[in-house]
């Protein structure tokens, strides 16, 4: 028992470091009214799929960048990219056009200085352990940590966004696959 509890005190320590400023930013940028993009390459993406996944079950459209069926982005749509390092080429790229284009850039990074950090209209830090070795260094491999607290910290924001819709539990339950 003892790895888990060093695994949950990294975990919490990453999320006591998280600002919750930073969330309510976000969550003014992400409405019901615009289009929601996520953004992500590896676990980072798988992240950001998660979160378009809860997304989707408050009520938003949202699309995942990459995939076979999501259409352009357009000046007045909202693209949230995932990159620990903030550095990640098929992350920076798109993220740094969309911005170019007049889309609204919500950026999660474990540097807020990084080139990512600094696209951000909007700019989450969540200061996890990534492989290049920027945040709070971990015991575990690789990113593990900044994917961990990323979830935690883009769930929290999602909480935040259907307490702020008054989207009830039921309802999302509705919107929940039934293909299962």
């Amino acid at each position: 028992m003892t790895l888990i509890n060093d695994v949950m005190q990294e975990i919490n320590t990453v999320m006591g470091m998280v600002d919750e400023d930073q969330l309510t930013q976000a969550e003014t940028v992400i409405k019901k009214n615009k289009r929601i993009f996520v953004l992500g390459a590896g676990r980072s993406g798988l992240m950001a799929k998660g979160f378009a996944m809860r997304l989707m079950h408050i009520g938003y459209t949202v699309f995942v960048i990459g995939e076979t069926i999501t259409p352009a982005i357009q000046p007045k749509d909202v693209l949230i990219s995932v990159s620990g390092s903030g550095r990640t080429g098929s992350v920076l790229e798109p993220t740094e056009k969309a911005k170019q284009d007049g889309v609204k850039v919500v950026a999660v990074t474990s540097n807020g200085g990084s080139p990512l950090g600094q696209l951000g209209d909007t700019t989450i830090v969540v200061p996890g352990a990534t492989k290049g070795g920027d945040g709070v260094q971990s015991i575990q491999l690789l990113s593990t940590l900044f994917d961990q607290s990323v979830h935690v910290t883009l769930d929290v924001l999602c909480l935040m966004l259907s307490r702020r819709d008054h989207v009830s539990n039921d309802a999302a339950k509705a919107e929940h696959s039934n293909m299962e």
